[in-house]
């Protein structure tokens, strides 16, 4: 007979066997439940840059060209700042803008058409909105899920809407802060005459204020990038979304490696401070990668195929300069490209990127960096052409 007192409680020692059992397995199955997270995160990464190049292509069917980057409006007599209603945009929007009716967003498309912004009622500004960077205009603030990678924790301000998926313009610098069109402040006018320097220098899908076609693309869709991931600011002085900016613009298409000694040696994927050598000017608040979904300026919405992938951004002149803007992301290794036929590829760090002392390819330059040369930077470089005939054997990813 079962004696009813009989104890069937756990002694202390089954107790704590149980508890350690239960951590090692907590222990065990966490990182497997980040590397899921991180996983899917990377997944959904790669699925909205999808959605972008399938944009992209819907929009060349409409219109017979790509979206521009750095379109819009401007008025040819005025270089006004452009947040004043009605303002003007400055012929500086980005080529999201433009693709806005083919990733679901006819709302807001219509809105910027006209000119509308939903949060001051009483105040209208200009057809295709004003300047980029205008706090008091709503659509310019909105974060648009489509372009926004989920593994980047960046939200709000000190950015404006944000984004995530930057327009290639090949591996050259020259003029491509603004393309052909320019303010000339000698004679208070918007001109065209650096078509000469642009037509060498222009080597990428995207050109700053002109139309390119899929037919220019001459090394085949599947063998050019597109678009790749940039990584937005979150304030920390990284080498990868703060730009060095203000460098010399004599030597920026000569010398990717320009901005190299201002880095911090002891934390080489951060600045170091001005007092240690490291950069003067790191721009506003608001003047970091990604801060400005609806900006064309390179800073915030393009990158070039020279230094490889979270490697640092130097630029001459201000935040709308020019410079060395290599692709970034938050996850480990890479980031994500889009080719020109709509594939993705993850591209790592250390992807063959030729020879980092090579000045660009530059009008009136010779050897490597002559008009119509092969990259000088390699498979990466070779990736960003859209038209230099560069056989590119390696597989890259």
């Amino acid at each position: 007979m079962k004696n009813r007192f009989e104890r069937s409680a756990f002694t202390l020692i089954e107790l704590l066997a149980v508890i350690a059992i239960l951590g090692v397995l907590v222990g065990i199955l966490l990182p497997s439940v980040r590397t899921s997270r991180g996983a899917a995160r990377r997944m959904a990464c790669s699925n909205n840059l999808k959605q972008v190049g399938l944009a992209v292509h819907n929009y060349h069917a409409a219109f017979d060209q790509l979206p521009m980057q750095m379109g819009g409006t401007f008025d040819p007599h005025s270089n006004e700042g452009g947040q004043t209603p009605p303002g003007n945009n400055r012929y500086r929007l980005s080529y999201a803008v433009g693709l806005l009716p083919f990733l679901e967003q006819q709302a807001l498309w219509e809105l910027i058409l006209e000119g509308e912004n939903s949060d001051v009622d009483d105040v209208a500004f200009a057809s295709m909105g004003p300047a980029p960077w205008t706090r008091e205009y709503a659509p310019w603030q909105t974060d648009l899920p489509t372009l926004r990678c989920p593994a980047d924790p960046g939200l709000g301000d000190p950015g404006h809407g944000r984004l995530n998926y930057a327009a290639c313009l090949g591996d050259a610098t020259d003029a491509l802060d603004t393309g052909s069109i320019h303010w000339d402040a000698s004679t208070q006018s918007w001109v065209s005459d650096r078509s000469d320097r642009v037509s060498v220098s222009g080597r990428g899908v995207f050109v700053p204020r002109q139309v390119v076609r899929f037919r220019e693309m001459k090394d085949g869709l599947s063998n050019t990038i597109m678009a790749a991931e940039i990584a937005t600011d979150l304030g920390d002085r990284s080498i990868a979304t703060s730009a060095s900016l203000r460098n010399d613009p004599n030597q920026i298409h000569q010398m990717p490696l320009l901005c190299r000694d201002q880095i911090d040696p002891d934390r080489p994927n951060f600045w170091a401070e001005p007092s240690s050598g490291g950069p003067a000017n790191l721009g506003a608040d608001d003047q970091k990668r990604g801060l400005r979904w609806a900006d064309g300026a390179a800073l915030y919405s393009s990158f070039n195929t020279i230094l490889p992938p979270n490697r640092e951004l130097c630029l001459a002149g201000d935040e709308a300069g020019i410079g060395m803007l290599p692709a970034s992301s938050r996850h480990p290794g890479g980031a994500h490209c889009l080719m020109s036929d709509g594939h993705i590829l993850f591209i790592t760090d250390s992807i063959d990127s030729g020879d980092p002392q090579a000045g660009t390819v530059i009008k009136g330059g010779s050897g490597p960096r002559a008009p119509g040369s092969e990259s000088p930077y390699g498979v990466w470089g070779a990736l960003g052409t859209r038209a230099a005939a560069e056989a590119i054997d390696e597989i890259v990813n």
